[in-house]
């Protein structure tokens, strides 16, 4: 009886068996004639697609061109070397808490002051436009730029254009630190300079002499002695010219720079007192 019952258990499941051993064998064929289209099959449904989601973000970092970088480095501005801190500190500090960067905003807030009304207004930043372009090194175009580029400055910073909008010393001082603090709007901080830079270039040769070094100052109502000290120190290299390079990044390096033997101090001329 024992035999008779294993028999019959034996004849049951022998079609289990033979449909299983079918389906093994028609997988196994499918694999050999397509084995990268069943491996990724596989794949995709046990990882849940993060393969070819892998493979879209790689090949979408990789079509993209770098961006080209102008004067924008994310880094501390201590560019020129002076004791710039090891690499993985750097951009971890808040900018613009020592009174050596409140000075330098002070003094270039009395810059900017154009009409020595003791406030800051749309209508200095227009005047100060005017200036530049009246030195006749600027084509219309060029101008019309400037003009745009101080322009979107001011509302980048203060909002409306109204008569109205007055910054004071500490308002400037308190906008600027949120400026040089912002990743983005720090990388705009310089973007008028190159224009500044083309109308005091007055023989159009790339670099800004002494002479024409003094044109600039001019436009600030500084005097030509201001001009050539301030000159004498940020030719470090002594060559008697400033390309514009080098001028952009003075300019930029003054706004954000807390290191008091850069150069860059010197830019907007001498440093107010207090």
């Amino acid at each position: 009886m024992a035999f008779a019952l294993l028999r019959n258990c034996v004849r049951s499941t022998l079609p289990l068996w033979e449909r299983n051993l079918s389906s093994v064998a028609v997988f196994s064929s499918v694999n050999q004639l397509q084995p990268e289209k069943t491996h990724f099959a596989a794949v995709g449904k046990v990882k849940s697609g993060l393969v070819s989601t892998s493979v879209r973000n790689y090949a979408s970092k990789s079509s993209k061109p770098e961006p080209e970088r102008a004067y924008d480095s994310d880094s501390d501005s201590d560019s020129d070397g002076e004791n710039k801190p090891p690499r993985k500190f750097r951009g971890s500090r808040e900018r613009g808490n020592t009174e050596f960067w409140r000075r330098k905003m002070r003094t270039l807030h009395g810059v900017l002051d154009v009409n020595n009304d003791g406030v800051i207004s749309y209508d200095d930043f227009m005047l100060l436009t005017k200036k530049f372009g009246e030195l006749g090194h600027l084509d219309a175009q060029a101008q019309e730029e400037f003009r745009q580029i101080m322009e979107n400055t001011w509302v980048q910073q203060w909002g409306e254009i109204s008569p109205y909008k007055l910054v004071t010393v500490e308002q400037y001082l308190t906008e600027m630190h949120h400026v040089v603090n912002d990743k983005d709007l720090k990388k705009k901080v310089h973007q008028f300079l190159p224009y500044v830079y083309r109308a005091v270039d007055k023989d159009r040769s790339g670099s800004i002499s002494l002479n024409e070094f003094k044109l600039f100052f001019r436009c600030l109502d500084l005097t030509d002695e201001d001009a050539a000290v301030s000159f004498a120190v940020i030719d470090k290299n002594g060559d008697g010219q400033i390309t514009l390079d080098e001028f952009v990044k003075l300019g930029r390096d003054f706004f954000l720079s807390e290191n008091e033997t850069n150069v860059s101090r010197l830019f907007w001329g001498p440093l107010v007192e207090h």
